[in-house]
């Protein structure tokens, strides 16, 4: 009688307790950052990226101190204390193409920017123009209206006179505060008075500054301010919010932080909408 409990053959058989079976290699993307070993090297680094050479795709890792080995793409990795076979990082699917621009026209894509129309459209400062062409642009673009800074309805008889505009060469004008009985009104009438019927539009919105035009609750108010008379308006509107007014550079950047907060069309008042939207058709017509 065999009275051997463990048996004539410890290392035999297939359901020995001491037997464990090879684990396979899971599949583990290559992601730049991941760190891995080399089964046959050793070498510990992370992955910096994934490359095709000599005709086989390879990861390269840095180890700690910045030093570099290729190794095939496949398996011989450990990662964590298990096997696995690298392959190459899943790369998300370019985002689909907007179909609508900022303004909410229609987009064309791949379309050539139209060779500039003798038309123009003039606006009266810096930030009117980059927030025309945020919301815009695309159509100007493809339209081939070029907009130009105005610096000021004061000047607007002078550029009038300058331009000389006529057939093929409208100019459509947005003005700051254009309400009736105001300085900017008369002005504007009196320097469109002797141009060319039809050549010349101006048109304007009710807001003191473009600023304004901006929906307010992009910038965390219910209302735009109220500033009283004799403070400088976007200094006034600055303290009033609680952001740095000290300097024009304080102006500049709060101005950008507005101008980002605009997304489309949808993040500026109807007021002003109409009035870009008449401009462009009246200089493309």
């Amino acid at each position: 009688m065999n009275d051997d409990r463990y048996g004539s053959d410890v290392l035999g058989g297939t359901a020995s307790a001491h037997h464990r079976p090879t684990r396979t290699s899971r599949p583990q993307p290559a992601e730049t950052g991941l760190v891995v070993e080399e089964i046959t090297t050793g070498w510990v680094g992370a992955v910096v990226r994934v490359e095709k050479s000599g005709g086989q795709h390879v990861v390269v890792l840095e180890d700690r101190h910045g030093r570099t080995r290729t190794f095939p793409l496949g398996r011989g990795f450990w990662l964590d204390g298990e096997p696995v076979a690298l392959t190459a990082p899943v790369r998300a699917p370019a985002p689909a193409r907007p179909t609508r621009t900022a303004s909410g026209s229609v987009a064309v894509h791949d379309a050539r920017a139209r060779v500039a129309r003798g038309s123009r459209i003039w606006v009266e400062g810096k930030h009117d123009a980059e927030l025309v062409e945020k919301v815009w642009g695309d159509d100007l673009r493809l339209e081939g209206v070029v907009v130009e800074l105005l610096d000021g309805v004061d000047n607007l008889q002078d550029a009038l006179r300058d331009f000389g505009p006529g057939p093929g060469r409208r100019v459509g004008v947005l003005v700051d505060h254009l309400v009736t009985g105001s300085k900017e009104s008369r002005i504007a009438a009196e320097a469109v008075r002797g141009t060319p019927a039809g050549s010349v539009l101006v048109l304007g919105h009710p807001y003191v500054d473009v600023w304004q035009a901006v929906r307010p609750e992009r910038v965390g108010l219910d209302a735009w301010p109220v500033i009283e008379r004799g403070t400088e308006w976007k200094r006034g509107i600055l303290r009033e919010l609680g952001w740095p007014a000290d300097d024009q550079a304080d102006v500049a950047r709060a101005w950008q932080r507005i101008l980002r907060s605009v997304r489309s069309y949808a993040d500026l008042e109807p007021r002003l909408l109409g009035r870009v939207e008449e401009l462009i058709d009246f200089v493309t017509a």
